[in-house]
């Protein structure tokens, strides 16, 4: 997301923290919210963001059937009392592309939050202990990166014995830490090396206080990029093992209608509602979180906030 930046004058990045401060004041909101906001491109995205949560939080009451009802007539278009038609089974389009929501974010969110976890406790541990402890988590770091993720998702979600939404937010967990744990590690080895750290040290705290206190509170735009970044990760691997049928068959998912459009001859049919409608979500939902990084990155780097 790196790009020529004008050269700013003298005092803007000082200008910009000032009004950051200023509107803060006014408004009464979190500082990092106003910044937030500030950056047109982040305003779109949370926007954008907070359509797809209503619209997961209000399923019930905005899909006018109930997703798994196969009453209606079987491969029919747009019209009447099924806006975007029905599936070849006879169920309604649209009733499932807003019950779709819930599960790309209940995905997003659990399996991002773990990988997240997982990569900051690795590299925390690995950046800040060194010696041994770096090099054997280093070597589980690398081996996980080398390793081609598609595949090792495919085969743990075909050959796993059990099934379910749960399991696919264990597999894309497991399979997508590493990435962000080597990123951390290589922040924190710069960090631990910094005048208040040492200071911090010779007053005598813990380890565990010098991470709490004094090193993930310089992280934070890090931690959160890299929490914006597994889950599109996460939404993107669940909505692939669905198309591919790894996933749980019972959910009801943009994935799994794009799989069942597919096998369901969508295209023979002219049925283009039910194949470019989950499409259209699946890229509506990845945009938007793309959207709301260009404002986490204004978090850390001043000269990116707008006025």
């Amino acid at each position: 997301m790196s790009a020529s930046l004008p050269v700013e004058p003298a005092g803007g990045t000082e200008h910009a923290e000032v009004a950051a401060v200023e509107a803060s004041r006014a408004t009464r909101l979190p500082g990092w919210f106003v910044i937030l906001w500030r950056n047109r491109k982040c305003r779109i995205g949370l926007l954008m963001l907070l359509g797809f949560v209503v619209v997961a939080v209000l399923a019930p009451l905005i899909a006018p059937h109930d997703p798994r009802e196969n009453s209606f007539t079987p491969s029919i278009g747009p019209g009447g009392g099924n806006w975007l038609g029905t599936t070849a089974q006879g169920e309604d389009v649209f009733s499932q592309l807003v019950y779709g929501a819930r599960t790309s974010l209940v995905v997003g969110l659990a399996a991002g939050t773990l990988s997240t976890v997982i990569g900051l406790a690795v590299g925390l541990t690995a950046g800040y202990l060194r010696g041994t402890v770096d090099e054997v988590l280093s070597f589980f770091i690398n081996l996980a990166l080398v390793v081609p993720v598609l595949p090792l998702m495919i085969t743990l979600a075909a050959y796993a014995p059990v099934k379910g939404l749960w399991l696919i937010i264990f597999v894309i967990s497991v399979t997508g830490w590493a990435y962000g744990a080597r990123l951390k590690r290589s922040q924190i080895i710069t960090l631990r090396t910094r005048d208040y750290i040492t200071a911090a040290k010779f007053a005598g705290d813990s380890t565990a206080r010098i991470i709490a206190r004094e090193i993930l509170p310089n992280m934070t735009s890090l931690v959160v990029v890299g929490f914006m970044g597994a889950c599109l990760g996460a939404i993107g691997g669940e909505a692939g093992l669905a198309f591919l049928g790894l996933g749980d068959p019972t959910t009801v998912s943009w994935g799994t209608m794009l799989n069942q459009a597919n096998t369901g001859g969508a295209m023979l049919t002219g049925q283009w509602a039910w194949l470019i409608a989950p499409g259209l979500a699946f890229a509506g939902l990845m945009t938007a979180l793309t959207l709301i990084n260009f404002g986490v990155d204004a978090l850390s780097n001043p000269h990116l906030r707008e006025d």
